[in-house]
């Protein structure tokens, strides 16, 4: 029986390459000569260090364009809330997302359940799985998914037939 899964990863080489990217051009900007704006990647986590909010955000576009140039979806990024440390530096911490939420899978299993589609979806760990008889009545699932959800970058693979 065809199948597939429906997945939400981001290529964590491509990420850490656009990290340090983003490290090498603070490391040579002008407007940041003689500051403390910092970036690093450890795990699914990315820290940015600065002065002030400002240059938090602005090293924030520094990465979402090198990821862009990379074609990693930026929609992979989670940004946390800015954290004062000590004396006048602030942090932030930006999680990658890997994998997909419960409720999220809950919505994709809807999703396709009310479509009239003649599939099927399987909730398994961080994935979901869609099996059905006809490799089109995958494809019309696969364009379904697209269609619908737009907030979470998601791909299929392990496509079966």
């Amino acid at each position: 029986m065809p199948s597939f899964d429906t997945v939400c990863e981001a290529n964590l080489v491509e990420v850490k390459n656009a990290v340090d990217n983003t490290a090498k051009e603070i490391g040579t900007r002008f407007d940041f000569k003689g500051t403390s704006a910092a970036i690093e990647i450890k795990e699914r986590e990315i820290t940015l260090l600065g002065d002030a909010d400002f240059q938090l955000t602005q090293i924030e576009d520094v990465l979402r364009a090198k990821l862009a140039k990379r074609s990693v979806d930026v929609r992979f990024l989670d940004a946390g809330a800015v954290q004062k440390i000590g004396g006048d530096k602030v942090k932030q911490t930006i999680k990658v997302r890997n994998g997909i939420e419960a409720e999220l899978a809950k919505k994709i299993q809807r999703l396709v359940k009310d479509s009239k589609l003649k599939v099927q979806a399987a909730i398994q760990g961080d994935a979901v799985r869609v099996s059905g008889a006809k490799r089109d009545d995958l494809q019309s699932a696969m364009a379904l998914l697209r269609k619908e959800i737009t907030d979470v970058p998601l791909s299929f693979n392990n496509f079966r037939d």
